[in-house]
């Protein structure tokens, strides 16, 4: 199983700071899970392939284009940080 670690400043509260986990088998686009904290709590979930494919196509975006988006997101370092916005709800 590979594994990304981030760490992130939500714009939704950019003086928190949280970690980003993201777990895979073969590669993103088979899915992942994901675990997000803040230090004190955590929070879990589960994205499947079929999930990932839906969502791909809500947005109109061929598949490959989206999993690259997502790993650009999720799962590259920090020179991608100030690329995409995270926010807590």
């Amino acid at each position: 199983m590979e594994k990304a670690l981030k760490r992130i400043h939500p714009v939704s509260d950019p003086e928190a700071t949280y970690f980003l986990q993201v777990s895979w088998e073969q590669d993103l686009a088979t899915g992942f899970f994901i675990i997000l904290s803040d230090a004190q709590h955590a929070w879990t979930g589960t994205v499947s392939e079929a999930e990932i494919s839906k969502e791909a196509a809500d947005m109109e975006m061929d598949r490959e284009k989206y999993l690259e988006e997502l790993k650009k997101a999720l799962i590259l370092g920090e020179e991608s940080a100030d690329k995409y916005n995270f926010v807590i709800a």
